[in-house]
């Protein structure tokens, strides 16, 4: 047994220990709710805690497992849902006020997935405002555990928060323009967005469907491969839902990257970028090589045109998916995802075809790089993890903030996968980050390789100082 204290126990671990009868489900989840109730207080990364029903569904796993039910690397694992993944035991918000008592009539997809593989869900974790940039004026936004003055990252906050914090040991996110991304890099965690409708978004409150993909934020990428495996695949009620058959994710993990071919564009990594971020990815490329990948020179796509109408497409999808309460309940509304929504609703026609043939062509020049290399090395962020003063005033800029999208929303265009894995420190003592993507439907690969990177690396077993 690893000398980690239960909560920041690896998925991996915790479900081998549950396996050999060393430690039970329930002590666990038992350990984790007075965790929650301890520190949460000040973190805020649960929107609703639900502890009665995850002591119950903890003790059945219990059970199960004392006869021998094994349902796989997930089985008696307590985890956090991003709030807006449709539960019909409790409210689904979406970060809103106005959806704060709406209980559906059925559970999202994912849900009944990851509770057919005996997950035990600990509660709903807060989001920003229907999942766009910023929290509703009458929510309490997460904080970071790795130091309270700095972003958390968007929209999937709660979930950072609380994997970070060890207040579950994994988490659902979203990705519309780096909302698994950014929140995993701030908080030192793994995340895998997965291709584009590789997961099932049936249940789950859209902020722009073809933007939008839904995967694991975890402590390792082993653990991301497991709750990948469990949530990934084709569903009767998502005709976007991708056909191709789910691979067993963990079962090649440990083969390693020898003759991987990754591509590096030294411009695209370095041009513009904090000098910290580059260094980071520089000695992670170093240890790439050093385990047997092909490191090779490769031009990425154009991208700044369509980097720039990341904001405006999801304008027109966010407006679209909200037709039914805006602007007939306008007032509800915070100011940042009521004027997103506006500027959808005033584009035109001719302005949406242009931004469809940019995607077009960014795509197709992305699927082409992608014949050549395995995977894509870049950072997450261009800078180390701001501070919240500083992101008020980026905020004020859309320069700034283009420029931050420039390594995430691309890959929302594209649909295509990427693991995000913490690569180093920041002088300043919190996590840098980085990103490799693949083709679509190589997350076997991305898992693989990020195992590879962490098995002789230590960053991603650094914690938050909260203890």
């Amino acid at each position: 047994m690893s000398a980690d204290p239960i909560h920041y126990k690896s998925i991996i671990e915790l479900s081998d220990l549950f396996r050999r009868g060393e430690l039970l489900p329930s002590k666990v989840t038992e350990a984790m709710v007075s965790r929650i109730d301890k520190l949460d207080g000040k973190f805020h990364s649960y929107a609703l805690v639900l502890a009665g029903r995850a002591m119950a569904q903890a003790k059945l796993c219990d059970a199960e497992l004392a006869k021998g039910i094994w349902r796989g690397p997930l089985h008696g694992v307590p985890i956090g849902l991003k709030d807006l993944c449709y539960t019909t035991f409790a409210p689904t918000a979406g970060g809103t006020t106005m959806h704060a008592k709406f209980i559906p009539s059925f559970n999202a997809t994912i849900v009944d997935r990851l509770e057919h593989a005996g997950a035990i869900i600990l509660g709903k974790l807060k989001m920003t405002e229907g999942a766009y940039t910023s929290h509703h004026p009458n929510d309490e936004a997460p904080l970071n555990p790795w130091g309270v003055d700095y972003w958390v990252g968007s929209s999937s906050s709660g979930s950072g928060a609380a994997t970070s914090a060890g207040l579950c040991f994994g988490s659902i996110g979203t990705d519309t323009g780096g909302s698994i991304r950014f929140p995993s890099a701030t908080c030192g965690l793994t995340g895998i967005k997965p291709t584009w409708g590789r997961v099932s978004r049936h249940g789950v409150f859209s902020l722009a469907d073809s933007l939008d993909h839904v995967g694991p934020m975890c402590r390792s990428a082993a653990d991301a491969a497991a709750m990948l495996g469990v949530i990934a695949g084709a569903d009767v009620n998502d005709s976007t839902a991708l056909q191709a058959p789910v691979p067993n994710y963990l079962a090649g993990i440990g083969d390693g990257i020898r003759g991987v071919r990754i591509g590096v564009d030294r411009s695209y990594i370095q041009d513009g970028i904090d000098s910290q971020v580059v260094a980071a990815l520089l000695e992670a490329e170093r240890t790439l090589a050093a385990l047997g990948a092909d490191i090779r020179d490769v031009k990425f796509p154009a991208y700044e045109k369509l980097v720039s109408m990341w904001i405006p497409m999801c304008s027109i999808e966010t407006a679209e998916a909200h037709l039914e309460t805006y602007p007939s309940r306008k007032s509800e509304y915070g100011p940042d995802l009521a004027q997103l929504i506006e500027q959808g609703r005033s584009m035109s026609g001719v302005e949406i075809a242009q931004i469809h043939h940019e995607r077009l062509k960014f795509c197709g020049s992305l699927a082409a790089l992608f014949g050549d290399i395995d995977l894509l090395l870049i950072p997450t962020m261009p800078v180390p993890i701001p501070t919240l003063t500083k992101m008020g005033e980026y905020g004020a800029d859309p320069n700034v903030l283009l420029s931050i999208l420039r390594f995430t929303a691309v890959f929302d265009f594209s649909g295509s996968p990427t693991i995000t894995l913490p690569n180093g420190m920041a002088s300043d003592g919190l996590p840098l980050s980085m990103q490799l993507v693949g083709p679509h439907l190589s997350e076997d690969v991305l898992a693989r390789a990020g195992h590879a990177f962490q098995s002789v690396t230590d960053w991603h077993t650094r914690r938050a100082p909260i203890e």
